[in-house]
């Protein structure tokens, strides 16, 4: 598969003018580019077989029989779940598949973002094995590793009072410089997207499917916008459909993008309470608006608010707050990376606990989680009682 891919110069050409020329590691990109032709968003041992043997090495494995007679990589996976997954890839295994990918990202002046790129998101590492091998960018790359990410997410079918408080926090929160993430769907979606852009902020949508074909087609004004002014991105090629499945996988990554998740509007069963599952899980501190007891819209926010631990926000400087971005953070809070998340969200507001459980809950070494907690204090975003710490 990847030896007939490297071999096709008019793949590669193509490949060279969407990385702008650069030439050095033309063959990671293109085996980048490959496995996210070939296989899902997500799929688990594609991940293995990347982060185990590397891109290029990686697709030989899967597709070369003979790489598989070494001894040491026989660890990579189970047998019979890579021949699962080269049943699910082998109707995609295809060079022109892959060179068609290339030509209609160019068509559309779209870019392939891979790891080691100035523009990579590191935060997406945190996914592990369902970490995407390459990103498809309309716009703004740069925008992926901005600071602060907000993730604003909600119901398509929005109330008024659902589009009004998006619309407020995520106006509010790009004025102060915040880049709004979401999904460019209808209702809290867009009204995020949207008043980010009224502000003249920055936004980025994360779509389902290729950046080629913007959906929903009632979004294809404001998303040819978002891609003119911020960023529009896919882990699926250019030509990808957005499909049931792809929605819920493309959820993973705006809670990995984001530096915390806030939901506005969701009812009972809501897909953005998928996104913040997976913030949750992320360490990511997540926030959720309230709304009426007797709306069904809110029930969903009411229910994080309940049942997981998610910290009621009602305006941007409670999302900021949340995000640990108050005023005079001190030297060396933003540098914790994943585990001042993880203290965090092992931390509640109600009940107080000790350093140990802290650190058993966030999966830490208390030595570590009592350095966090110290600057957390410094910082005012944790308080200390007799009982111990929780989130003030």
């Amino acid at each position: 598969m990847i030896d007939p891919l490297l071999a096709d110069e008019s793949t590669c050409a193509v490949a060279r003018r969407i990385r702008g020329g650069q030439s050095e590691g033309l063959a990671d990109v293109v085996a980048r580019a490959a496995w996210s032709v070939i296989a899902e968003p997500g799929d688990a041992v594609a991940g293995v077989l990347t982060q185990e043997f590397g891109a290029v090495g990686g697709l030989r494995y899967a597709f070369d029989a003979s790489a598989r007679t070494k001894p040491e990589v026989r660890r990579a996976g189970a047998v019979r779940a890579l021949a699962e997954a080269r049943r699910r890839w082998a109707p995609r295994a295809s060079p022109a598949a892959v060179c068609r990918a290339f030509r209609a990202a160019e068509s559309v002046g779209a870019h392939l973002v891979v790891p080691g790129d100035a523009c990579w998101p590191v935060r997406l590492s945190d996914l592990g094995t369902q970490a995407p091998a390459a990103l498809w960018v309309r716009g703004r790359c740069e925008l992926l590793v901005a600071q602060p990410l907000v993730a604003v997410v909600g119901a398509r079918a929005a109330t008024g009072y659902g589009d009004r408080v998006a619309s407020e926090l995520a106006g509010d929160l790009a004025t102060t410089g915040a880049v709004i993430v979401s999904g460019g769907a209808y209702g809290i979606d867009g009204a995020a997207h949207r008043a980010a852009l009224g502000v003249g902020g920055e936004t980025v949508a994360v779509l389902a499917g290729g950046v080629d074909r913007l959906y929903p087609a009632g979004h294809h004004d404001l998303l040819t916008r978002i891609a003119e002014r911020g960023a529009v991105v896919s882990e699926p090629p250019c030509g990808a459909a957005p499909t049931k499945w792809r929605f819920l996988a493309r959820n993973r990554l705006i809670a990995a993008l984001g530096h915390a998740t806030v939901v506005v509007e969701a009812g009972w069963r809501s897909g953005s309470l998928n996104t913040a599952g997976h913030a949750a899980t992320l360490g990511r501190p997540l926030g959720a608006v309230p709304g009426p007891v007797t709306s069904a819209s809110s029930a969903g926010c009411h229910r994080l608010l309940r049942e997981y631990d998610a910290t009621c926000v009602t305006s941007a400087a409670e999302v900021r707050e949340l995000m640990g971005e108050s005023v005079g953070a001190p030297p060396g809070v933003s540098s914790l990376g994943p585990d001042r998340s993880r203290v965090e969200a092992a931390m509640s507001t109600a009940v107080s606990l000790t350093i140990a459980d802290i650190a058993e809950r966030a999966g830490v070494e208390a030595g570590r989680a009592r350095a966090i907690l110290g600057l957390l204090d410094l910082e005012g975003t944790v308080r200390r009682d007799e009982r111990g710490w929780r989130r003030r």
